[in-house]
């Protein structure tokens, strides 16, 4: 099947499942300003380098790569770099988004250097499962919060909120049609879902006069400065090289590059898997030039100002369409470049609307969790305390860091040491020494 994927598409199904690509897609657009915003950088901004960085890069993926993967600034990453970096840690926006284009160099040099697969030995499977499942807890968490659905609670540590609100009745009422709409396989369901929930939105800004939760509460499309604008490309350059470069913030860098290589390395297997796009040996096609294109839209997203780029398995959707070749990439991205002067439309959109979307995010990173074994205490726990950690801690580096521990330290107490790899040694050292440098 893998070998004969040129001789069973025609330029008409590439075009079509580009199309489909981009709208299960195109919800980054929105979801990535409404998440780097909270970090303190210009939501028009944001959504600038979003589109450029999914518009350059998805043609790269296609023109280079040749494979149907749209790339776009990825989730989970996004959460870290605002709820970890910026605000966890206490970063500036500039220097992290310095510490997202030190990451791409490092992902680069792993990428030119062909070492992917000693780092595929290095880190046990489960925890890789684990880590994708936590990240989707930690999204999931996001949302909840955003749609203030979960919020403090001195008696509990965090409760719901009261479900008479109108706000929380918004953000079910979005959760349910949103669900619907993917359930259903209704094309484009993500962004359907935030578009509705906005406009069901609009009387709590409108009557109950809270503008937090609802943009244009008090600015409505009447009086807004029109709904096209030139684009706003003021975050470009605006990173920090060498602040983002001290020694306390290289675990920022390396959970940056670990967590996007595992997030492409699994993006890739899953759609080659589902496309039947592997070369003779098995592997998913032109996997090296994949990772190169991944390893740039991580350096390419720090200069211009977003988050990590990497691979959206997302783009299984237009493969499932019949898209086979670079044509589908390089379509989708180019859907992506119009969105470049709607940012003041598409500021509107408040934190409710995107939030259903957020958790059903969540939902769909929980897949690899089913390949955990279980039943096996030794390789199960370190998964858990990763999976877990993320989402407690509020931190993506936290899972890592525990995960990777606990897998050690538990192996070799059950006499498994031969289960650590080498290179895991080194990667210990470096947890020990972030957990030193927080402290």
């Amino acid at each position: 099947m893998s070998q004969n994927y040129t001789l069973i598409t025609s330029r008409r199904t590439e075009v079509l499942a580009g199309i489909s690509t981009f709208l299960a897609t195109m919800y980054i657009i929105v979801v990535n300003p409404s998440i780097l915003s909270q970090a303190g950088l210009p939501f028009s901004g944001v959504l600038t380098a979003t589109v450029l960085l999914s518009f350059f890069c998805s043609l790269m993926m296609g023109l280079y790569a040749r494979n149907p993967i749209v790339v776009a600034p990825g989730m989970g990453l996004n959460a870290f770099f605002t709820f970890t970096a910026v605000k966890g840690m206490g970063l500036k926006p500039e220097i992290a988004l310095g510490a997202v284009f030190w990451a791409g160099i490092l992902f680069l040099l792993l990428s030119l250097l062909n070492v992917r697969s000693a780092i595929v030995r290095i880190i046990p499977l489960p925890i890789r499962y684990a880590v994708s499942a936590g990240i989707g807890l930690f999204i999931t968490l996001i949302g909840f919060e955003n749609a203030r659905f979960i919020v403090a609670n001195p008696a509990t540590l965090v409760g719901v909120a009261h479900l008479t609100d109108p706000i929380i009745l918004t953000f079910i009422a979005g959760l349910f049609m949103t669900s619907i709409l993917v359930v259903r396989d209704v094309p484009g369901a993500i962004i359907i879902g935030i578009i509705l929930t906005t406009l069901l939105a609009w009387p709590i800004g409108r009557y109950w006069g809270d503008a937090s939760a609802i943009n244009f509460g008090q600015k409505t499309l009447v009086n807004m400065q029109g709904i096209w604008a030139a684009p706003d490309f003021s975050l470009i350059g605006k990173l920090d090289f060498v602040n983002s470069l001290s020694w306390s913030l290289w675990p920022v860098i390396f959970a940056f590059a670990f967590t996007d290589l595992f997030d492409s390395l699994s993006t890739f297997v899953g759609v080659a898997e589902a496309g039947g796009l592997q070369d003779a040996d098995g592997q998913p096609r032109n996997l090296n030039r994949s990772l190169l294109t991944d390893a740039v839209s991580t350096t390419l997203a720090g200069i211009l100002g977003t988050s990590p780029g990497t691979a959206y398995i997302e783009s299984a959707v237009g493969i499932a369409q019949g898209g086979r070749t670079g044509l589908t990439a390089i379509v989708a991205g180019c859907c992506f470049l119009p969105f470049l002067f709607l940012s003041p439309l598409l500021s509107v959109i408040p934190a409710i609307a995107t939030a259903p979307a957020l958790v059903l995010v969540g939902a769909f990173m929980m897949k690899p969790v089913t390949r955990i074994e279980w039943g096996k205490l030794d390789d199960a726990l370190p998964a858990f305390l990763a999976l877990a950690l993320i989402p407690f801690s509020y931190s993506i580096t936290q899972g890592l860091i525990w995960g990777f521990l606990s897998w050690t330290v538990i192996k070799i107490a059950v006499g498994k040491s031969h289960e650590v790899p080498a290179g895991l040694w080194v990667v210990d050292l470096f947890c020990v020494l972030a957990i030193t440098a927080g402290h």
